[in-house]
């Protein structure tokens, strides 16, 4: 452990010295790398104690559900305040003004969804994963193998927004190439998973939050403080400085037809119910009482942020758009657009409040990816290998090896996809991620606690039918058909599926299960008022029927 741990940090300090190319932007800061090499190494630490305690099953992919409910809490908004919180939405209002708040605004929506309809009951029902929730009374193997299908294809893509950001932004901050910056992400990321397991990351998730609160905090107050905290005139500025008038106060700049406007929304709103790393943190809490409270300490956590984002989006067009410090000759941005929010904080604070937001951001990225990652090789080595492959009878030792072998496979293929998708913006693949989560995991889910009728052969049906007209739909958009593949015109002619996928998937679960007439689906509605009781009483699940 010790050797490995050692290798890793050497390797974390040598990268640049092998990758480096000319400086990006205004060259190598020296603080903002000192503070950032002190994150790595300080999580690093966390790792090596947590791995201490990452004896079993229940400690590798729970905790052992002995986190409280303030630790969840902030845990929970770590794991939810992504790269596309700061700088995704910084750069979207940067781009879009009004519009960009869109996401704000939807992201924090979604959380009365998770306190009323699915925390308690979730809690409950389940033990690691979504599929136990699902599998309380469907048949198993059928609806883990789609649970875990559905979980790895959201994985990836949100992996891939993560990467997106890091890779830019240790890219800015030492100034080499954008596929080795990458490379360290990954490394990093399989590092904390394979070794710390649930503790390691919910710690460096709550560890993340405080920074980013304190970050978002401090930029948002200077940024006030340079329009003597009157936001009228932040705006004049904003206005001012965007050279359209007052087009960047006024609704059309991201979404112009009503259709993409309605998909983003049920995908900001109903996505997060659907996503395998934020439900996985319910599991961490030691009964339903926590894991409620765990809900209402993330919304005020996550609203505060949103909050101080908006003021930050604003700021990156007032006092970035037109300085051509952060401009290359061009008149692009230094970067990317995705890193206008690292730009605000050197305009706002200089090198050392940039280094500190450089430290933000990668322990954001840091702390989520390891969450993604660890959600998707529960997946595959408790859903898939030790309930469909094994039949339930995988030890933990198998369990554990599988789980990590997996973590090893996803940090592969996070880094080969993040170069693919360099360009993008990364809050908009968020966004596609949030439409597949909305479209596959959460109506099946939502379905299998509220309605008698649902059966396996509608769950696997429908949510199949979700999932794959989203992600069908999403390669047929204008942003991958077009922008990734290079073709002409898109087939698919918006940007947003979940309207029509999250249409598929309620319409055909609700007909492959209605017109079951087997003794299985016969004996799944029977079984409902069981599952009811069990839901609201909080009784010790037994999956496995």
């Amino acid at each position: 452990m010790n050797r490995t741990l050692t290798f890793v940090a050497a390797l974390a300090a040598a990268t640049p010295a092998f990758a480096a190319t000319p400086p990006v932007g205004q060259g190598l800061n020296g603080i903002a790398i000192g503070m950032f090499v002190v994150f790595v190494v300080a999580t690093l630490a966390i790792t090596r104690w947590a791995a201490r305690r990452n004896n079993s099953v229940a400690d590798h992919y729970a905790a052992g559900g002995k986190i409280t409910a303030m630790q969840n809490g902030w845990a929970i908004a770590g794991d939810y305040m992504s790269a596309a919180s700061l700088l995704g939405i910084s750069a979207l209002v940067f781009t879009s003004g009004y519009d960009g708040l869109i996401y704000s605004i939807g992201f924090l929506a979604s959380w009365p969804i998770i306190l009323f309809l699915i925390a308690e009951p979730l809690r409950n029902l389940g033990r690691y994963t979504l599929a136990d929730v699902l599998s309380y009374r469907l048949r198993q193997r059928p609806i883990r193998a789609f649970s875990a299908s559905s979980s790895i294809v959201i994985v990836l893509l949100y992996l891939v927004s993560q990467m997106v950001g890091a890779g830019k932004l240790v890219e800015l901050l030492f100034g080499f190439n954008y596929t080795s910056a990458v490379v360290l992400v990954g490394v990093l990321m399989v590092v904390y998973v394979f070794f710390g397991g649930m503790l390691a990351t919910t710690w460096i998730q709550i560890i993340k939050a405080v920074m980013l609160l304190a970050g978002c905090a401090f930029m948002a107050l200077m940024v006030m403080s340079r329009f003597g905290f009157n936001l009228n005139s932040l705006f004049d500025h904003a206005i001012a400085a965007h050279g359209k008038q007052d087009a960047i106060m006024r609704p059309g700049g991201l979404v112009s037809d009503p259709v993409s406007a309605v998909s983003l929304g049920l995908a900001l709103i109903f996505g997060t119910a659907g996503l395998p790393h934020i439900l996985m943190r319910f599991f961490t809490v030691s009964n339903v009482k926590a894991a409620r409270k765990s809900v209402l300490y993330a919304t005020g956590i996550v609203g505060m942020g949103y909050a101080m984002i908006i003021i930050i989006g604003f700021g990156t067009i007032a006092l970035v758009a037109k300085d051509p410090l952060y401009h290359t000759t061009s008149g692009a941005v230094i970067g990317g657009i995705n890193m206008v929010a690292v730009h605000l904080a050197h305009a706002v604070g200089g090198s050392v409040f940039l280094g500190f937001i450089c430290a933000v951001a990668f322990s954001t990225i840091l702390a989520v990816v390891a969450g993604l990652t660890l959600a998707g090789s529960s997946a595959i080595s408790h859903d898939l290998y030790a309930t469909v492959i094994c039949k339930g009878h995988a030890s933990d030792k198998d369990e554990m090896r599988v789980s990590r072998i997996t973590t090893l496979v996803l940090g592969v293929l996070s880094i080969l996809l993040g170069i693919l998708f360099e360009k993008q913006t990364i809050a908009f693949i968020v966004s596609l991620t949030f439409s597949i989560a909305a479209s596959s995991n959460f109506p099946v889910l939502l379905l299998s606690i509220y309605w008698r009728g649902l059966t396996t052969r509608g769950a696997v049906m429908g949510g199949m039918m979700g999932l794959i007209t989203a992600v069908l739909l999403t390669i047929l958009s204008p942003t991958v058909w077009v922008q990734v593949l290079g073709h002409a015109s898109a087939i698919y002619p918006y940007e947003y599926p979940a309207l029509f996928s999250m249409l598929v998937a309620f319409a055909g679960i609700y007909v492959f299960s209605v017109t079951d007439r087997s003794a299985r689906g016969a004996w799944e509605r029977n079984a409902y008022q069981n599952q009811r009781v069990d839901c609201e009483l909080g009784i010790t699940a037994k999956p496995g029927h």
